[in-house]
């Protein structure tokens, strides 16, 4: 599992403030232990008594994880003035995540680009660079060609009846 995140940002899950993470290969929330605001109100009109009898943490407090991988669509919607939903569908479970307007686009396009492969995961190494093609070689003159062709001769290479057959095509095209 990577350890680095992608992404950071703040959202209501469920109408809990969460702090969300985007990993390469997962995305992870977690709600702080804390006291809502209405649990803190009924705290103050019961004189303490309905905090004695509840208890002062949050039982929605915790973390949560969905693997990249489970993740079937993204979506946003609009919800009210300030905030779009981004909807993660995954198998089984949607979530939606509450965030401003401006932040809603970067969250979607990221986790499509995760879906979709474009970023390459921890199980994924980039593909290597393919090997630069060679520079296409210059073709010899016909001097030089003459030249290589005296050489095999003289190498034995070729008998004087291929060199001279040889030579007669290179002086053909000049």
């Amino acid at each position: 599992m990577s350890s680095t995140p992608l992404m950071t940002f703040k959202s209501h899950i469920e109408g809990k403030n969460a702090d969300v993470a985007i990993y390469q290969d997962r995305i992870e929330w977690s709600r702080p232990r804390g006291m809502s605001a209405k649990k803190l109100t009924a705290g103050l009109l019961t004189g303490g008594a309905s905090l004695l009898a509840t208890g002062v943490r949050s039982s929605d407090a915790g973390t949560e994880m969905i693997p990249v991988r489970n993740i079937a669509s993204v979506v946003t919607k609009r919800d009210g003035l300030m905030f779009t939903k981004v909807v993660v569908v995954a198998s089984g479970n949607n979530i939606d995540f509450r965030v401003p307007h401006d932040a809603a686009p970067r969250i979607k396009a990221l986790l499509a680009d995760l879906i979709l492969g474009r970023i390459p995961g921890p199980e994924q190494a980039p593909a290597p660079a393919p090997a630069p093609a060679p520079a296409p070689q210059a073709a010899p003159t016909p001097v030089e060609q003459l030249r290589q062709l005296a050489e095999l001769r003289d190498a034995g290479i070729l008998s004087d009846e291929e060199f001279t057959t040889k030579k007669a095509e290179i002086l053909a095209r000049m």
